[in-house]
C-alpha cells in the first residue's frame, strides 16, 4: 500500500475487488495482469464479502497442503453456493470433507490410478488419429469441436458407461452446471440456467441409473451402483452427485487444457517448432501448459484455525480463495513466469490443486493431452489461428468455446 499516494487507494481497491472477477471480459481473456497486481500489492487480502485471497505460490501451496482446512464451513454449507440440489455440485466428492470425502473418493480412485489410465492410452491414441486425419484432409479445424471436446468426453463416457451418442445433448448442461460452484456470483438469469441444467442432468442420470441397475457392466457407473446397493458406502443422493460430477469433471476442464495449450503453441510458433524437433518433450510441454494457462483459475478452502500469512491473520472458519493461476506465475518461484517455455525444468505447478482434494482425474487429463499434442505435432508443421478474437465457452472454467485454425501439414 505504501506505493500508492493519497487519493489512489479507492481506485486501487476497485481494481482489486472488481477487476479480478469472471464477469469481467478483460479478466476472462487474460487474467494474468490482474493477478500479478494482486500478487505484488496485496498478496494476502480480504474482500468486502469476507473472502480472503492468496496469490503467492508459497502461500497457496501452504494453504492447500499444510494449513488445517476444509471445503465446507463449520455449519456444513459450501460458501457462495446454493442450498443443496439433488445431484448438485455441493454433494460431489470435491465438495465434501472427511470422512465422507475419504469414503467416496476411495470408491472412485481405482479407475483413475496411473496403471488404469495407462491402459486407455491406445484407445485415446486411436481416437486422436481418427479426428486429426479428418482435419488433415480439410487443412483446417476447430481445435475445440474437432479435438479438445470429443477426446475427453468420449473417453469419460466410455469409462462411465454413458452412451457417447448422448454427448451433444449433455455437453451444454455440463458447461452450465459448473457455474453452481460459484453461484453467489451469478446473475438471476445465469442462476436459473445453471439450476435447469442440473435438473436436466438429474433426469438424464435417473433414467440411466435405473437401466444400469438391471444391466450392470464393467464401468464406473456400475461400480458406483454396486457401492450404493451395498448399504452405507454410498447413498442414493451421493450416487447421483458422483455420476453427474464425474461426467462434468471428466471432460470439461480437459477441454480447457487441450484448447488453451494448443492456443499457446499457436501464439508461440517457435515452441511448436521446438516440439516438432523434440517430440520427447510432449509430457513436459503438457506440464508447462498447465502452469502457463491452466483451465482452473482458483480453488476454495475454509480455515479450521486462525492462520497467519505474512502480516495477515485469517480467522477460523473463513473462506479462502487460492489463486492457482497467480501462484503458477509467481516470479519468486518460476523464473520468467510469463514466458511459455516447454523446456522449463521442475514444473511443480498447482494446476491440479493439492492436499486431499488433489484432482482425481489428473493422470487421465495428462494422458489425454499428451496424446492430443503428440498427434498434432506429428501431422502439422504450423497451427495458425483464423481470428485473434477469443470465443469462450459457457463453462465457469477457462474453456474456449471455439478456436478455428489453419493447418499446414508436416513434410
Amino acid at each position: 500500500m505504501s506505493e500508492f499516494v493519497a487519493g489512489q487507494e479507492e481506485s486501487w481497491r476497485s481494481d482489486l475487488y472488481l477487476g479480478v472477477h469472471v464477469a469481467n471480459p478483460e479478466f476472462r481473456d487474460n487474467p494474468y495482469p490482474f493477478l500479478a497486481r494482486l500478487r505484488t500489492y496485496a498478496p494476502v487480502h480480504e474482500t468486502p464479502e469476507g473472502v480472503f485471497r492468496l496469490t503467492r505460490y508459497d502461500d497457496v501451496i501452504r494453504m492447500l497442503k499444510e494449513v488445517p482446512s476444509a471445503v465446507r464451513m463449520r455449519d456444513g454449507t459450501v460458501w457462495g453456493s446454493l442450498p443443496e440440489l439433488t445431484g448438485g455440485p455441493g454433494q460431489f466428492v470435491l465438495r465434501l470433507d472427511p470422512p465422507d470425502h475419504t469414503r467416496i473418493r476411495k470408491l472412485m480412485n481405482q479407475a483413475f490410478r496411473p496403471r488404469a489410465v495407462e491402459r486407455l492410452r491406445h484407445r485415446v491414441r486411436a481416437l486422436v488419429a481418427e479426428l486429426l486425419d479428418t482435419a488433415m484432409e480439410r487443412g483446417e479445424m476447430d481445435i475445440i469441436a474437432d479435438l479438445a471436446l470429443p477426446v475427453p468426453s468420449t473417453v469419460i463416457c466410455e469409462m462411465m458407461g454413458v452412451p457417447t451418442d448422448d454427448r451433444p445433448m449433455f455437453t451444454q448442461w455440463t458447461a452450465l452446471a459448473t457455474h453452481l460452484l460459484a453461484s453467489a456470483m451469478l446473475t438471476p438469469e445465469q442462476l436459473e440456467q445453471s439450476i435447469r441444467a442440473v435438473q436436466e442432468l438429474v433426469v438424464y442420470f435417473d433414467k440411466l441409473i435405473a437401466d444400469r441397475r438391471k444391466h450392470l457392466g464393467e464401468d464406473i457407473l456400475s461400480d458406483l451402483i454396486r457401492a450404493e446397493e451395498e448399504g452405507d458406502r454410498l447413498s442414493e443422493p451421493e450416487l447421483m452427485a458422483q455420476s453427474i460430477g464425474l461426467l462434468i469433471a471428466g471432460f470439461e476442464t480437459t477441454i480447457g487444457l487441450i484448447g488453451n495449450g494448443l492456443r499457446a503453441f499457436a501464439e508461440h510458433p517457435e515452441q511448436w517448432w521446438l516440439l516438432r524437433q523434440r517430440p520427447e518433450l510432449v509430457p513436459n510441454a503438457v506440464e508447462e501448459c498447465l502452469r502457463y494457462d491452466g483451465p482452473i483459475v482458483a480453488t476454495m478452502r475454509v480455515t479450521r484455525e486462525p492462520t497467519r500469512f505474512g502480516d495477515v491473520v485469517i480467522p477460523d472458519d473463513r473462506p479462502v480463495m487460492c489463486f492457482l493461476a497467480a501462484a503458477n506465475r509467481d516470479p519468486e518461484h518460476f523464473p520468467h513466469p510469463d514466458r511459455f517455455d516447454i523446456t522449463r525444468e521442475d514444473i511443480d505447478h498447482l494446476a491440479f490443486g493439492g492436499g486431499v482434494h488433489f484432482c482425481l482425474g489428473a493422470h487421465l487429463a495428462r494422458m489425454e493431452t499428451q496424446e492430443a499434442f503428440a498427434g498434432m505435432v506429428e501431422r502439422f508443421a504450423e497451427i495458425e489461428p483464423k481470428s485473434q478474437q477469443l470465443v469462450w465457452g459457457r463453462s465457469l472454467f477457462r474453456v474456449l468455446g471455439e478456436y478455428p485454425v489453419q493447418l499446414r501439414r508436416a513434410s
